[in-house]
């Protein structure tokens, strides 16, 4: 029971990250899953099939909002959900103790990514497009790539086609965030059933799934009114250090490092965190805006 009740705290801190940024979900519910000890595989398997149900909600507020850009999502789903569907049956083919270690280093990196992204990045509020839109071409293979990390890592969709898509796409960064929730259902999918496929229906913890989506049920209406509350550069600081932290630690046990070693390398990642978020706060110029904790949904 108390098990479930973690799981169902994961899916909504998860929720409550994802739903303010529009990107890290995956990421952050898979680190969460590793430190508490199951297996890379049924991690990643359990998290995208609660996405199933996570992004279909969100999916629909998205389009319901008007924050979709049809054109991009249609040009998504496909080549991310064969993505998605390799990478879950490449994943599901690897020892769970062999491929843990890569696992975190991957999310290490997006974690890094985030962190960078959010922290020194401050300045590119309701950026312009630095480019003509993306092409057909274009988005096969950011959609094949994005969904193959996802499916491996557990998570990375969002970390990798919306700061892509924000960079050269002429949309808003609500059309962006909107688009990539809404294909990432096609995504969820299709990792799903390359997860059934080869690890079989009874290798499914579905109590696992079930408090994972409860979890993430109960914070998508948190997520909306705390988007209104906290600028999203700041919870971006926020979850990539804590990726950062988590997956280390998962790291750094594979390897044996000492406790002492381990106690070290802890204070200087915290600390460092630290000064990352007290930088974001009085490096934003809103913050001495008395709209400084308004919707950041432009950012």
């Amino acid at each position: 029971m108390k098990k479930l009740i973690v799981l169902a705290l994961i899916g909504l801190f998860a929720q409550l990250i994802d739903g303010s940024l529009g990107m890290a979900y995956g990421v952050t519910s898979t680190s969460l899953l590793l430190v508490a000890g199951i297996a890379p595989a049924a991690a990643s398997a359990s998290v995208h099939l609660a996405e199933v149900v996570t992004t279909a909600a969100s999916g629909a507020s998205h389009i319901k909002f008007g924050n979709v850009d049809r054109q991009v999502v249609t040009r998504l789903i496909l080549p991310g959900s064969i993505g998605a569907f390799v990478g879950a049956c490449f994943l599901s083919n690897l020892p769970g103790d062999l491929i843990k270690p890569y696992i975190s280093i991957f999310l290490i990196i997006l974690g890094i990514y985030i962190l960078y992204r959010f922290l020194f990045k401050l300045g590119e509020k309701k950026a312009k497009a630095n480019g003509k839109p993306f092409t057909k071409k274009q988005l096969i293979p950011l959609g094949l790539v994005a969904g193959f990390l996802d499916a491996t890592g557990g998570g990375g969709w969002g970390p990798v086609t919306t700061p892509v898509l924000m960079a050269k796409q002429d949309m808003k960064t609500r059309k962006v965030i909107g688009s990539v929730d809404t294909s990432e259902f096609a995504v969820a999918v299709s990792a799903s059933i390359g997860f059934f496929i080869a690890l079989g229906w009874e290798q499914v913890e579905w109590l696992w799934v079930g408090a994972l989506m409860l979890g993430g049920v109960i914070a998508a209406p948190i997520a909306a009114w705390l988007v209104r509350l906290i600028p999203s550069h700041i919870l971006g600081v926020l979850v990539g250090g804590l990726i950062i932290i988590t997956n280390t630690r998962t790291l750094l046990h594979t390897l044996g490092v000492s406790h002492n070693m381990l106690f070290s390398i802890y204070f200087v990642l915290v600390a460092f965190w630290a000064v990352g978020i007290i930088y974001a706060v009085k490096s934003n110029p809103e913050n001495k805006n008395p709209e400084f904790f308004k919707n950041s949904v432009d950012y």
